[in-house]
């Protein structure tokens, strides 16, 4: 079977590479609540895709498989329905406008601001890992609008921009931010993360950075393996596997911006 395909660039693509890529970027996300893309962008460009349709290629990919991992913690009670309302709300027209600044932006420029995110954020949770799984908090002692609002709209205008759906950045900001614990954070930023990706998607389609084959190739392999990865979050010791994450995205991040340069 033939895995390779040449694009307009003529670019040589790695289809079973893109499997693999989609398998293992599905499973992660499902497991820490992050969509997956910021760490797929590099890797898709690694073995081929063009710097453009690799930013944005994971984008639609994520809405299936971040609505899968979500619906796994949905299942266990851990999404805030509040935090979530209000992403929603606040996060997705700042996304499209994130989407359309990205026409001004090249793509080689967004995949290097992408590698530094990915290291800076593997260091936070290495250095600041979280407290463990907690009830979500009280009805009583709600968290507030405002800081809802203002997590959900920098992220929208970096998940825009970086055509990402934001969960590498709302996870963290959610417990950071938010005080929300590790799980309930993981899940509501899987379920805010499938909503944020439609905006992007669509902004990203319209100015013609999208390639299907690509998009459908990554959302195959990666939506069971997200939900199989929520499956295993669930049952695991989250602190634990955050510290892992961490070395793992520092290691990817810093190999990623040392090769770029």
């Amino acid at each position: 079977m033939d895995f390779w395909i040449e694009r307009a660039d003529d670019d040589p693509v790695d289809w079973f590479a893109i499997v693999v890529i989609g398998m293992g970027v599905g499973f992660l996300a499902g497991l820490f609540g992050k969509g997956g893309s910021a760490i797929a962008t590099p890797l898709l460009h690694a073995v081929g895709v063009p710097a453009i349709v690799a930013l944005a290629a994971p984008l639609p990919a994520t809405i299936p498989s971040t609505s899968a991992g979500a619906f796994a913690y949905w299942r266990a009670g851990f999404i805030d329905r509040r935090v979530l309302r209000w992403s929603v709300a606040c996060g997705v027209p700042a996304t499209a406008a994130g989407a359309l600044a990205s026409r001004w932006v090249g793509g080689g420029a967004l995949i290097i601001v992408t590698d530094v995110l990915i290291a800076a954020l593997g260091i936070r949770f290495l250095v600041a890992p979280g407290a463990g799984p907690a009830p979500i908090a009280a009805a009583d002692d709600p968290i507030s609008i405002e800081r809802i609002a203002a997590v959900a709209v920098m992220v929208g205008l970096a998940s825009g921009l970086l055509a990402n759906s934001g969960g590498f950045l709302l996870a963290p900001l959610y417990m950071a931010v938010l005080r929300l614990p590790i799980k309930p954070a993981f899940a509501s930023s899987l379920a805010v993360a499938a909503v944020l990706a439609l905006p992007g998607t669509a902004v990203h389609w319209a100015l013609g950075h999208l390639d299907w084959s690509v998009v459908a190739v990554f959302a195959v392999a990666s939506v069971p393996l997200s939900y199989a990865g929520a499956r295993l979050g669930l049952r695991s010791d989250a602190q634990r596997l955050e510290r892992w994450y961490g070395a793992a995205l520092t290691t990817l991040g810093l190999a990623f911006v040392i090769a770029a340069r």
